[in-house]
């Protein structure tokens, strides 16, 4: 089983909503996406409902710049 899930796009729709699914099973998570603010909103609502994973956010605008 997978422990650990990089998902692209997760600042909203589709991918905001597999990475409260993952969380839910417990798996730590990569979230990219290019809207920052999004992301981190998103780490911090999945930290606070699944306090035992990890979620690292990853802005891909500002390394393409």
């Amino acid at each position: 089983m997978r422990r650990n899930i990089l998902i692209t796009g997760a600042s909203a729709g589709l991918g905001a909503e597999m990475a409260r699914q993952f969380a839910a099973k417990g798996r730590n998570l990569v979230l990219t996406a290019r809207r920052e603010d999004r992301l981190k909103t998103l780490q911090d609502e999945l930290i606070a409902a699944h306090p035992g994973i990890k979620v690292v956010p990853v802005s891909l605008l500002r390394r393409m710049i």
